[in-house]
């Protein structure tokens, strides 16, 4: 394999330029296969120290829908619990004690111990970045996403997350998106409004 080569463009469109946020779900389900398959294609993502701080929970039947309802702002309640699968993006703030056996070339457990804010730092930012890593592993797959941040996070956190250490992220639908409720596309910013050669 070159890795030197570039994608198609059919890979790059339906990763990124034709990839769409979707609020609207057909009734096709998200097996079991589908979701280990996701897993184990996003946890190759990077993360700093090999840190993997996200922690996922696939929410597909109606029980656990109706546990995260009373948690999401009213607009994201249809689409949440009408979409195949839900997943609840958390990060777990004792990553570090992983640190041993996922970065065994030094000591990289001793950086965070002790360290409150350096834990909380990286553990947002590593947690974050897997879960787009499941959005573009997903896609990859064939899948479509929409990605949400409005809910109760607190709420979330000790019905799905009580008495652990990890606390909820975000949130993010899963399945066959169809185009009822679709915005038109969104703008985005242009090289020079965002970015700096120097």
């Amino acid at each position: 394999m070159d890795r030197t080569l570039p994608l198609s463009a059919e890979a790059q469109a339906q990763l990124f330029t034709e990839a769409r946020t979707r609020n609207a779900w057909s009734d096709r389900p998200v097996s079991d296969d589908q979701i280990q398959a996701i897993y184990d294609l996003m946890k190759w993502g990077p993360t700093s120290a090999n840190c993997s701080p996200a922690r996922f929970k696939f929410i597909r039947t109606q029980e656990g829908k109706e546990k995260l309802r009373p948690f999401l702002m009213e607009g994201n309640v249809e689409k949440t619990m009408t979409a195949p699968c839900v997943v609840i993006i958390g990060n777990d703030l004792k990553f570090y004690e992983e640190l041993p056996r996922l970065f065994p070339h030094t000591d990289a457990k001793s950086w965070f111990t002790g360290n409150d804010a350096l834990i909380a730092e990286t553990a947002m930012r590593n947690g974050t970045l897997q879960g787009a890593y499941l959005m573009i592993a997903a896609r990859a797959l064939g899948l479509d996403c929409g990605a949400m941040s409005g809910f109760d996070k607190a709420g979330v956190t000790e019905a799905f997350f009580g008495g652990t250490t990890v606390e909820a992220n975000w949130l993010c639908n899963l399945g066959y998106g169809t185009d009822e409720q679709l915005f038109p596309r969104s703008p985005r910013l242009a090289f020079d409004e965002a970015a700096e050669l120097l």
